[in-house]
């Protein structure tokens, strides 16, 4: 086989720039240092069209995560590895959860695509905002982030960005590691992998991640069982098979970071005010793709299938609607592709695609009856009893969507590309509870009549890359983005003390419509002066937002689509090796999100119109400094400076009305600083360990308003870890 082939083949396989080079994911610390020296325009990046394509003529903003800077940082959180792509920052809620911000507030709402090689790990329509947690991050072969709308190619839920995480295969010889670690808190991990080598019936490789803490503050345990087992049989040199098989088991006692008012959170950060709470999931992924070339062309066709269960207390209903929730969903889906190649006519290049996806599911949700003590902001949940069944119900996801991409390089610097897809996108929805709302006390739950809802929609690209020089390129392009609602949003409408009223937000839900996005987007990478650098800037709108506003009679969530919401901001990365052996890089954001329509009634029942203000959890600045030593081939250390900046706690932008802060309007946001460091003592073990917030500042990963005050969750204070790991 070709070099070239070689390279297009393992990139299509979900290797990164390194691994396409031959090197083992399990480096030296000099090959390390070395990955980082790749100059940027070398990058291979599958996501954007689901094909190997270099990263200079891609007309979008996609930040590369290798598996040499996965496996430094030994992420415990998926906060501790995204941030080092420019416009992305997590938030953590507890454990491996999370809350999202790419070109976006942090949020929990379904405005972003979660892929593992480039298969959404939940359905559309049961998004979960903590999905990370079901792939194995600290152990994955690389990971690409796509920042803005991917509906063209992805449909759904593609709105705010795209995280692919990319499952690691076997090199060409048998080998193996484990690695055991731990850490403050009750903190503990085992990773183990072992990889066959290429045998006549292909290549296996297996990861397991079991993972342990004990959690900082009360009643924060978390419990992780998981991992990945893939097969890559090269039957010949033009035909592939990669089958993966995914699981994750997680038990986690939450709390959603328990915020805190500021004397809590600033004297015993410790306190969990909803100890009750619980999340239980399990999630299950299995696909197999197979691709077979012929001649410039090549036909895909990846089955796959899913089960997604979880069984949740969440803290986040116990002020306004206490209940325990379980959902399931399963899927039986295919993603079928041709890509033909023009290398004669102007390197021209057309990929014809369907996804098709059939995902039925059910939630039975129960109500609870809690006790307490305390009022307002210091209400501390204590215990609970089961009520009765407030919502029973059967409903079936289904989708259908071709899509068309095309590329052309009409002058032999310029690409031009073009996509378009059609989504037909439908609920089969089966009430199980009588007609009429069901209620728990006084609380009346409406019911929506078993019914079938459907969506249809258009999702255009365009864009264009223009090499100014070998070692620098400049892109444009325009996207368009989408989300239909999800099941819960449609099919679990509100309640209300009157029957009439629950019944009536029922059948208003089924009204509710897709957002629509549109995003303009420029940028240029490549290098120059030896620094390795992106530059990107972007503006983003948001129309027919799914808004989710509290009931004032019941403090209930009710959903409807409003307004229009504009994002504009500048994304930097930028990468120098100072001497040798020492890598200076940095990723940098500043961002405005704004409402320019937004209106509606407050908790009190007061009507408001936020056009003009930020959208709170809206930090403007978010960076990343990271500065790499190597001082030999054995050790390699790190230090890591993160800054979010400050936000507003609420979207009035005004400031609170009790509390001992009363009046602040922000959050001043945070400045972290971490340490890493490795060492090879031989051939087979190296000796690892970490500092987490070695200032052992106190700060809130995510901060808001609860009954009037400021409510912060306080983040992880200093925290140590250390490892071995064994290799053979």
């Amino acid at each position: 086989m070709k070099p070239s082939q070689t390279i297009l083949l393992s990139a299509a396989l979900g290797w990164s720039a390194m691994s396409i080079q031959g090197a083992p994911v399990e480096t030296t610390n000099q090959s390390v240092q070395q990955s980082a020296n790749v100059q940027e325009l070398g990058e291979v990046v599958i996501t954007a069209t689901r094909e190997a394509e270099p990263l200079k003529e891609t007309p979008a903003s996609i930040g590369v995560i290798k598996p040499e800077s996965i496996k430094l940082t030994a992420p415990a959180h998926p906060q501790q590895i995204l941030g080092q792509v420019p416009g992305v920052a997590i938030s953590v809620t507890n454990g491996e959860g999370h809350q999202t911000a790419i070109r976006q507030p942090f949020t929990t709402s379904p405005l972003y695509l979660f892929l593992e090689d480039g298969i959404g790990v939940r359905p559309t329509g049961f998004f979960n905002h903590n999905a990370l947690y079901e792939l194995n991050i600290p152990m994955a072969g690389g990971i690409e982030v796509t920042k803005g709308p991917g509906s063209a190619l992805y449909g759904s839920d593609a709105i705010g960005g795209i995280v692919n995480v990319l499952t690691r295969a076997s090199g060409p010889s048998p080998e193996g590691s484990l690695s055991s670690e731990v850490g403050s808190y009750g903190w503990w991990r085992e990773l183990g992998s072992i990889s066959s080598g290429e045998t006549r019936f292909g290549a296996f490789h297996g990861d397991l991640n079991i993972t342990h803490t004990d959690g900082w503050r009360d009643r924060t345990g978390y419990d992780r069982q998981g991992g990945n087992l893939r097969w890559d049989w090269h039957l010949n040199e033009d035909t592939r098979l990669k089958t993966i098989v995914g699981y994750t088991n997680i038990d986690q006692q939450t709390g959603a970071n328990s915020a805190l008012p500021w004397d809590l959170y600033r004297n015993a950060p410790k306190t969990n005010l909803f100890e009750p709470a619980y999340r239980k999931v399990q999630a299950l992924r299995v696909s197999s793709e197979f691709e077979r070339k012929f001649g410039e062309g090549a036909l895909s066709l990846t089955p796959y299938f899913r089960d997604n269960s979880m069984d949740l207390n969440g803290s986040y209903n116990f002020s306004s609607d206490p209940r325990i929730e379980k959902t399931n969903s399963q899927s039986y889906g295919l993603l079928a592709k041709w890509r033909q190649d023009f290398p004669e006519f102007k390197r021209a290049r057309l990929i014809l695609g369907v996804d098709m996806e059939n995902s039925p599911g059910t939630r039975t949700e129960d109500a609870l009856n809690l006790t307490k003590t305390g009022t307002g902001a210091y209400t501390n949940y204590t215990g609970y009893t089961v009520g009765s069944r407030i919502y029973d119900y059967d409903v079936t996801f289904k989708s259908l969507s071709p899509y068309l991409h095309t590329e052309i390089s009409p002058l032999e610097k310029l690409r031009l590309t073009t996509g378009v897809r059609y989504d037909s996108l439908g609920y089969d929805f089966q009430n199980n509870l009588p007609s009429g709302a069901s209620s728990n006390g006084a609380t009346k739950f409406g019911q929506s009549n078993s019914t079938s809802k459907s969506f249809e929609r258009f999702s255009p690209k365009i864009g264009a890359t223009y090499e100014l020089a070998k070692s620098a390129s400049v892109y444009a392009s325009y996207n368009q983005g989408f989300r239909v609602p999800a099941e819960s949003q449609l099919f679990r409408g509100g309640s209300n003390a009157n029957a009439a009223v629950a019944q009536s937000r029922a059948a208003n839900a089924l009204l509710l419509k897709p957002i629509k996005a549109d995003q303009f987007e420029v940028g240029t990478r490549g290098r120059l002066l030896g620094v390795d650098f992106s530059l990107g800037a972007y503006e983003l709108i948001k129309r027919n937002d799914l808004v989710s506003q509290r009931d004032p009679a019941t403090n209930a969530s009710i959903n409807q689509n409003a307004g229009k919401t504009q994002s504009r901001g500048v994304e930097l990365s930028l990468g120098r090796e100072m001497v040798k052996g020492l890598r200076l890089e940095t990723a940098l954001s500043y961002a405005k999100h704004e409402y320019k329509e937004w209106t509606g009634k407050d908790s009190s029942g007061n009507p408001f119109n936020y056009a003009g203000n930020e959208m709170a959890a809206a930090p403007r600045f978010i960076g990343n400094t990271r500065l790499t030593w190597t001082p030999t081939d054995k050790a390699s250390t790190q230090f890591e400076w993160v800054r979010i900046g400050s936000y507003f706690l609420q979207d009035s932008n005004l400031g609170t009305t009790t509390g001992v802060d009363r009046g602040v309007s922000k959050y001043n946001g945070y400045d972290l600083f971490n340490f890493r460091a490795s060492y090879e003592v031989c051939r087979n073990a190296i000796v690892f360990g970490r500092v987490m917030n070695i200032a052992d500042k106190r700060y809130a990963d995510s901060a808001s308003v609860s009954s009037n005050t400021a409510m912060y969750a306080p983040g992880l204070p200093r925290t140590f870890y250390a490892g071995l790991e064994l290799k053979w």
